[in-house]
C-alpha cells in the first residue's frame, strides 16, 4: 500500500489546478478517496471528524449484499438446470449465475458511474459515491435475462432523472434503483412480469420439462395455487429477481446494517409491523384466497424484505426524524401488502410503497418537526406561567 500511495502522490499534482490533467481532478480525486481516507483537515468551526465517511459507509451496504448475491448467483444456475430436466451440482450452478449476473452488474456500474463521473467533471465538483450501492441494487433487482441494453438505459434514466436533475446524491427524492426497476416495469413490462422471465435461458415453453413452471410466488398466489413451503421461501428455493429470494439471506445483510449502526432499525421494525398488521386484518376479512394468506407468508413472499431492508432504509430518500420513520416504515408495509392484493396488475407492490413513501418522506419529517416545536412552545408557556 505504501507503494500505491507514493505512486499516487508522485502524479497528483498533474490533476491539481495547473496541471496538464486538471479537468480530471475529480475522477483522480474520486480513485483516490476510494483506495485512501482523505487528508483534508478543518481549520475552522465545529465538525464532526471520523474516518467512516460515504464511501466507507457505502461500502459497509455492498457487504451486507453480498449473502443475497452470492446466493441469487446459485440460485439462477439451480432453477436453469431443474427447468431442462438436468441434476448439477453446487459449483455448476453457482458457475452459470455468476456468468450471468456478472454482464449486468458490469453495465450498471459502467453506465452509472459513467454518468456521475461526467457530471462531476462538468461541474467541477467531486465524485458523489451513492452509487456505489445503487449500481448493485439494480442488478438484484431484475430477471436473470434481461437484455443488457434496457438495464443501460433504466441504469441512465435512474441517474440522470432521478439523481442529478434533483443535484445529485443527498438531493434526490425517489430511490435510484427502485426507478430503474420502475422504469423497466412500466416501458418494458413483458420483460419483467410473467412465468419465464426468472428462469435462466427460456426462450418458451418448448424448453421446459414437463411439470415444471417458472411462476414466482406472488404469481402462484395471484391465481390461488398451491405456495411453496414456508420453508423455500425463507431459504429463497423459488423463482424471483436476483437478490430478493432468500430470505435468510437478506436478513444477515440487515443485521450487517444493524451492527455497523448504518441500516434504521426503526425504518426496518416499522414496516414488517405495518406489512404484518396488514396481512393480518385481510385475514380476517379473509374476502378472496388472497387475502387468506397467512401474513407470516406474505412478508416472506416477493422483495418485500429485501425492499425494506435495503431501499425503504436509504438515508436519502427516507424519513429522517424518529418518529417520521416509524410513521414512513408502517405506511409502507401496509401499502406494500395493501396494493399486492388489492391490484393484480401490481403483484410486487413493495417497489410502488416505497416510491410512494419517498414522495411523502419530507412531508411527514416536516409535521413532525412541527408538532415537536408545538409542544415545546406549550411547555415553554407552561413554565413561564407557573
Amino acid at each position: 500500500m505504501k507503494s500505491l500511495r507514493k505512486y499516487l502522490d508522485n502524479i497528483k499534482p498533474q490533476f491539481e489546478k495547473g496541471g496538464k490533467l486538471e479537468k480530471l481532478h475529480s475522477t483522480f480525486e474520486a480513485f483516490e478517496s476510494f483506495l485512501f481516507v482523505s487528508d483534508k483537515v478543518t481549520f475552522k468551526g465545529s465538525h464532526i471528524r471520523d474516518s467512516l465517511d460515504l464511501k466507507r459507509t457505502m461500502s459497509v451496504v455492498i457487504i451486507a449484499l453480498v449473502p443475497a448475491l452470492l446466493f441469487g448467483m446459485w440460485n439462477i444456475g439451480y432453477f436453469h438446470f431443474k427447468s431442462i430436466g438436468m441434476e448439477a451440482g453446487l459449483w455448476a450452478c453457482f458457475f452459470h449465475g455468476f456468468i450471468k449476473i456478472l454482464p449486468i452488474i458490469a453495465v450498471s456500474y459502467i453506465t452509472g458511474l459513467g454518468i456521475e463521473f461526467i457530471f462531476a467533471q462538468s461541474r467541477g465538483h467531486e465524485v458523489n459515491e451513492g452509487f456505489l450501492v445503487s449500481g448493485m441494487l439494480i442488478p438484484l433487482v431484475m430477471p436473470v435475462d434481461i437484455p443488457l441494453w434496457m438495464v443501460a438505459v433504466a441504469t441512465a434514466f435512474a441517474v440522470v432523472i432521478g439523481k442529478e436533475a434533483f443535484g445529485g446524491t443527498g438531493m434526490n427524492i425517489f430511490n435510484p434503483a427502485l426507478l430503474a426497476r420502475a422504469f423497466i416495469f412500466f416501458a418494458y413490462p413483458g420483460r419483467i412480469t410473467g412465468d419465464f422471465v426468472w428462469i435462466s435461458g427460456l426462450t418458451g415453453r418448448e424448453n421446459i420439462v414437463d411439470g415444471f413452471t417458472g411462476a414466482t410466488p406472488l404469481a402462484l398466489a395471484s391465481t390461488g395455487a398451491a405456495l411453496p413451503s414456508i420453508s423455500d421461501l425463507f431459504f429463497g428455493f423459488v423463482p424471483g429477481s436476483i437478490g430478493e429470494t432468500s430470505k435468510l439471506a437478506i436478513i444477515i445483510g440487515a443485521i450487517i446494517l444493524l451492527i455497523s449502526g448504518i441500516g434504521s432499525w426503526r425504518i426496518m421494525l416499522a414496516s414488517l409491523t405495518g406489512g404484518l398488521f396488514m396481512g393480518y386484518t385481510f385475514n380476517l376479512i379473509g374476502a378472496n384466497h388472497y387475502m387468506q394468506i397467512d401474513a407470516i407468508t406474505q412478508i416472506a413472499m416477493g422483495s418485500f424484505l429485501f425492499g425494506v431492508v435495503f431501499m425503504a432504509t436509504d438515508p436519502v430518500t427516507a424519513c429522517q426524524t424518529n418518529r417520521g420513520k416509524y410513521i414512513y416504515g408502517f405506511l409502507i408495509g401496509m401499502f406494500a401488502i395493501m396494493i399486492r392484493i388489492f391490484n393484480p396488475a401490481y403483484p410486487e407492490g413493495t417497489m410502488m410503497a416505497i416510491l410512494l413513501m419517498n414522495t411523502f418522506a419530507p412531508l411527514i419529517d416536516h409535521y413532525v418537526v412541527e408538532a415537536n416545536i408545538s409542544r415545546r412552545l406549550k411547555r415553554a408557556v407552561k413554565t413561564v406561567k407557573s
